[in-house]
Formats: structure tokens, C-alpha cells, sequence
């Protein structure tokens, strides 16, 4: 039991009716995967109004509705809850979820790297005590809410993801986490198309800082230009600040790492303490990323030692870095699936993850991407600089989808041209026909450039599937 009808009801001030079932399992916003027994919640966005689901969200067995008017197509004893306004009603749900959960809680937030980093210390704290979390890219104003309203009464560990797009979003969400301990991953020109530059960029990320009571810990990136500004920021809410990175100031600093194709030895020291661990996944920004997860580790309270151990079976997420053996003609090929989303300092590090690969001997590595979205003026020249990391990576053949990627295409070395296509629904049959038997092909780029549309017909030749490698 997640809810009952009677505690949802008084939780978002609203008028129920109909007969519900005694319990509630669950709160859902889709009426597609709504399950058996959860609370669907009718929300107006910008291109659906769920009101117009509502009826086939109960009728999939829903347990009830969450509406701000009753809609023509429910029946007259539809268990339905009124309210003013459904997305407020959402909030004070998850509201309520956070004071009843008395869990310990951390928010990540960062250019990049939030995703795999919520999912890296999630994977720790699971080890460790009843830990909620949300799967996916919850990171906004209707995935935070519903992920915190989603939060069982018993849960220890509480891990949330604030992802924005525009100053004043992260502000919005972290009063709603109310998070202990915060994660800045670093700070890149990530949707500059809507700030003035990477110091409004780092301000917007600072916004985490003021859901937080003096005394809890910020965890920042100590290698990353904007350390001192976001220092700054959490000194004057009263934060303790806990450095990770290769600077010598960091309170969670990388002695040594020993990067392999599939795995990396990492020595690190934390707070004067010296661990070497092993994580499951290759490349140096997320040997980077794992010192702050276990700095987070050890702001909540949480054993180091084990959450380290945990570190060496962290599993890989589809879109961010998944490994996939695929099919192609005569034999097999790799796939590292990067498909959810990309910027400049993510496609750099999925080309040292590519660098690093194992080939078969006569196999080659391949780079596949599209659009990097939200780069404004600079997008252009922001594609034209991954030229240089592309070709210094060893990469056998570049194939690019999207217009801005065709400045990054132009600039290349005639013998790394693939082929460019304006989309990736246009560049999938050409890359499928390319890839030969021991090859190693990434495909990563921004989500609006549909690069799950090259992934998903090689998937649908997969080999089998490994558990390898979330990136940014």
C-alpha cells in the first residue's frame, strides 16, 4: 500500500467520490503503462490534456482519478478526487510523501552526468537500506513530483535527480526535495541557447542550494572552472562544502586510476582516508563522478566501505552507455547505445569510452551522432570543435545526422567521412549496411535528434545484452 483513497484525498485538498479500491499501489501520470490499482493523476500539458485519458486510465484498472473537472466520458460512480488545479494537487503529494518518508535524501544536478549519477549512488544506498529512487529521466516539474509522491512511507534513502533548462526551474524542485546532501556534477555549456553564458548556467544549478538547511553538505566538483562560484553560493546558505575531483583541495580526491576497456581500478582518498575500489563501468568522468557518489555516500551516513564494493557491479542504462552484442552480416558488432541525449563535454567522453573499446582485429570503431541541442550561437562552432577529440581518439569512420552536425562533418578528415544525413530515421539504413563483424560503433546525440531511431533496428538483431557502462 502506497496510499490510501482517504490519506490521497486529504493530501491534495480534494473532494473524492465514486467507490475506490482500499488501497492504492501506485500514482501515474500515463495512462498508457497505468497500473492495476494506482492513483492516475490528469495532467494539462502542452500538447495533451490528461482529462481526456481519464476514462481509459480507469477502465485499465486505475484505482482512481486525480481531476480538476469531471470529464463527460467516466462513468457517474467513477472514483474520482476534485481539485483545484491537478499539477499543485501532484506537489502536495509528493509534498506529503516527503514529510511522512523521514528518509535521508540526496538531489544530483550538473551539466552533465546526472542520470548516472543518481542511478550510481542509488545502486550504493540500495545495498544499504530501503532506497527510493526514480528510474528514467524524472528530473522535472512533473517527474520530481511524482516521483517523490511515489515515495513508500518506509523509505531510508531517498535519491532524486533536478534537471532545468531555464534559470529558476531547479529552485522549484529542490523545495520540494528539501535535499540533505546535493550533488553538482560539473558545470558545461549546456543549454546556453537560454543563458548569457556558463556563469547564468552555474547560477541556475546553484538554485539546488536553497532547498537545503544550513549544515548539509554540497558536494562540487573541484576540477570544474565554476568550483568557487558555486562555493561561493553554498557558503551563504550556510552548506558545508565537500570537494571531489584531482585537485589537491578535494576532501574526495583521485590518486590513481587505471582505466580498462570495461572496467576501471580506481585509488582514491576520502576525507584522509585512503580506498581503492573497483568500478564496473570504463571512462574517466564516471571514475570522476563515483568520487561524489561516495562523498554522498558518507554525508548520509552510509557505510563507504560497502558502497564502494557496490560500485563494482553497477549495471548500465539503455540510451546512456548500455553495451549491446548485435547482429550484423557474418558475425557481430558492438553497440555502446549513448542515444538519450548529448553535449560537448558528453560527446568528448563517449569518444574516450569509444577509444577504449575492444575490437576485434579486423574490427573498427565507429562514431555515429546527431544534433547537439540548446547550444544557441555557439552551436556551429561547438560542433565544429569535436573534430579535433574525434580524430586524437582513433576513430575509424564518422557517420553524422542533423544540420549542425554537419559543421562537425565538414571539418573532419576525408577518410573518416562516413556519410551525413539531414536525420537519423535517413542515416539508420546506411549505418545498419556499414557496420562489419568485430566493429565497435557509439551512437549518441540529443534526444530531439531521434538517435534511438538508429539504435533501435540493430537492437532488434541483438546478440545479447550486457550490463556495461551508463555515461552522461
Amino acid at each position: 500500500m502506497l496510499w490510501t483513497p482517504a490519506e490521497l484525498a486529504e493530501a491534495v485538498r480534494g473532494a473524492a467520490s465514486g467507490s475506490p479500491p482500499e488501497s492504492l499501489t501506485g500514482v501515474s501520470i500515463d495512462s498508457r503503462t497505468v497500473a492495476a490499482g494506482e492513483a492516475f493523476v490528469a495532467l494539462n500539458g502542452p500538447n495533451l490534456d490528461g482529462h481526456d485519458y481519464v476514462g481509459k486510465a480507469l477502465s485499465s484498472g486505475a484505482g482512481l482519478a486525480i481531476v480538476a473537472r469531471r470529464p463527460a466520458d467516466v462513468a457517474a460512480d467513477a472514483a474520482l478526487v476534485l481539485v483545484d488545479d491537478t499539477q499543485a494537487a501532484l506537489e502536495r503529494l509528493g509534498a506529503c510523501a516527503r514529510t511522512r518518508a523521514q528518509a535521508r535524501m540526496a538531489a544530483v544536478t550538473g551539466s552533465v552526468g546526472k542520470t548516472s549519477t543518481k542511478e550510481a549512488l542509488a545502486h550504493c544506498l540500495a545495498r544499504q537500506g530501503r532506497t527510493h529512487w526514480a528510474t528514467g529521466s524524472f528530473n522535472n516539474q512533473w517527474g520530481v513530483p511524482l516521483s517523490l509522491a511515489r515515495m513508500p512511507r518506509d523509505t531510508e534513502f531517498g535519491v532524486f535527480e533536478l534537471g532545468m533548462n531555464h534559470a529558476g526551474e531547479i529552485r522549484e524542485l529542490t523545495a520540494q526535495v528539501r535535499p540533505e546532501v546535493a550533488i553538482i556534477t560539473t558545470i558545461e555549456p549546456a543549454h546556453l541557447e537560454y543563458f548569457s553564458g556558463i556563469e547564468a548556467i552555474a547560477d541556475a544549478k546553484a538554485e539546488i542550494f536553497e532547498g537545503m538547511a544550513p549544515g548539509a553538505a554540497a558536494i562540487l566538483n573541484r576540477d570544474n572552472a565554476m568550483f568557487e562560484r558555486l562555493a561561493a553560493a553554498a557558503r551563504a546558505r550556510g552548506l558545508r562544502i565537500v570537494a571531489f575531483g584531482e585537485h589537491a583541495d578535494a576532501e574526495a580526491r583521485l590518486i590513481s586510476v587505471a582505466l580498462g576497456a570495461e572496467t576501471s581500478e580506481v585509488d582514491a582518498v576520502f576525507s584522509g582516508r585512503r580506498l581503492a575500489y573497483r568500478l564496473g563501468v570504463p571512462g574517466k568522468h564516471l571514475v570522476l563522478n563515483s568520487l561524489a557518489v561516495l562523498a554522498a555516500v558518507q554525508a548520509l551516513g552510509a557505510d563507504l566501505d560497502r558502497a564502494a564494493d557496490a560500485l563494482a557491479t553497477l549495471p548500465g542504462l539503455a540510451g546512456r552507455g548500455r553495451r549491446v552484442a548485435i547482429a550484423v552480416a557474418d558475425g557481430s558488432a558492438t553497440l555502446i547505445d549513448e542515444s538519450y541525449n548529448a553535449s560537448p563535454a558528453a560527446m568528448r567522453a563517449a569518444f574516450a569510452v569509444l577509444a577504449a573499446a575492444r575490437r576485434a582485429a579486423s574490427g573498427r570503431r565507429i562514431a555515429v551522432v546527431g544534433d547537439m541541442r540548446e547550444l544557441g550561437q555557439e552551436g556551429p562552432a561547438l560542433h565544429r570543435a569535436l573534430a579535433e577529440p574525434l580524430t586524437e581518439s582513433g576513430v575509424d569512420r564518422v557517420y553524422a545526422c542533423g544540420p549542425l552536425m554537419r559543421h562537425l562533418y565538414e571539418a573532419l578528415p576525408e577518410r573518416l567521412r562516413g556519410a551525413h544525413r539531414e536525420t537519423a530515421a535517413e542515416l539508420a539504413p546506411i549505418v545498419a549496411e556499414a557496420l562489419r563483424p568485430g566493429d565497435v560503433v557509439t551512437i549518441k546525440g540529443s534526444l530531439g535528434t531521434r538517435m534511438a531511431d538508429i539504435v533501435k533496428p540493430l537492437l532488434s538483431g541483438a546478440a545479447s545484452s550486457q550490463s556495461q557502462t551508463p555515461s552522461c
